[in-house]
């Protein structure tokens, strides 16, 4: 009997490359999305969808045990759903660690504790200087309590590749001949790009180890400096002007952003939690337990991981 996937967040960037994935392994694959959500790369029609309800713990048991009556309990669970930007900062708390531990609580108390739970985390955590962060990094902790529920943390760093939309933005801008970039010393970045991800999570579900949190990076560590000419390299741009703005600067104008989107009812992408996030210096990380542990060895370096995702952003007009 083929293994059967349940990945939330599936309409999402990495959601969706796990989708194809799990399709492409022959696993029934079922995708948690919400019914307003976009299905615009999940158009296989051998995926099952379903709309859970994270606000609700006891509607959620009702969904599961449906669910599971019907076509037995998931063998894997990725748990990708959650928000990296909101309109009101409590957001945070309930959506990424609130609607995590309502999950997990119903899984456990309808009896369908997966054989492994994959966490999708963020590097974010290691040390929450963020909102954001800091609801990823609670939701860390009330899993990593529960001995008798088999999970694996992931923390990506930087994830990027076709379809992402944050890193798109700056290729967008060095593309027409201008790089800004934030403060004057220099940013240590590091990458992971989506493909490797997505078999990082793969690879967590073939070992027997559980309980355990895992950095993810391609393991290599990127200047900001290094950054902007691999891209202007692979866009075919020899001359970028570099504008570096003083973090006050950038401090005010998230300010602003954030009070003027809010004030439209919408949510910023610029905003005083991003703005925390990239005035951060180091986002260095260690992937010698994910190799050790899981036999995990990244594919795809930055070059030519940016190779592909600028040749896809090309192709789809995005670029």
């Amino acid at each position: 009997m083929n293994k059967s996937i349940l990945i939330t967040g599936a309409s999402g960037f990495i959601g969706s490359f796990l989708v194809e994935k799990a399709l492409s392994s022959g696993w029934e694959t079922w995708a948690g999305i919400r019914r307003t959500s976009s299905k615009e790369y999940l158009k296989n029609e051998n995926i099952h969808f379903i709309d859970l309800n994270f606000s609700n713990k006891e509607l959620l048991k009702d969904q599961i045990s449906t669910y599971t009556t019907q076509f037995g309990k998931w063998d894997y669970i990725v748990h990708s759903a959650g928000v990296t930007k909101c309109l009101h900062v409590s957001d945070f708390d309930r959506i990424n660690y609130l609607f995590t531990v309502n999950f997990i609580e119903a899984l456990r108390e309808t009896g369908n504790i997966p054989e492994k739970f994959v966490l999708m985390s963020s590097l974010s955590a290691r040390e929450p200087d963020t909102y954001y962060g800091a609801s990823k990094q609670k939701a860390e902790k009330y899993l990593q309590h529960l001995s008798d529920f088999p999970h694996i943390i992931l923390r990506p760093t930087g994830v990027y590749g076709p379809r992402e939309k944050d890193y798109y933005l700056m290729l967008k801008t060095m593309k027409s001949g201008l790089n800004i970039s934030v403060g004057f010393e220099t940013q240590y970045l590091t990458f992971v790009y989506v493909k490797d991800l997505v078999k990082a999570v793969f690879l967590a579900f073939e070992t027997d180890l559980t309980n355990k949190i895992y950095p993810v990076s391609d393991g290599k560590t990127y200047t900001d400096s290094e950054y902007t000419r691999l891209a202007g390299k692979l866009l075919g741009k020899k001359n970028i002007l570099q504008i570096k703005i003083p973090l006050c600067l950038l401090y005010l104008i998230s300010c602003l952003s954030e009070f003027i989107f809010r004030i439209a009812g919408k949510t910023s992408t610029l905003n005083r939690d991003k703005f925390k996030l990239m005035k951060r210096r180091n986002w260095e990380c260690e992937i010698r337990p994910l190799i050790n542990d899981l036999g995990f060895h990244p594919e795809y370096h930055l070059e030519q991981g940016l190779k592909e995702s600028i040749d896809w952003y090309k192709t789809n007009g995005w670029l």
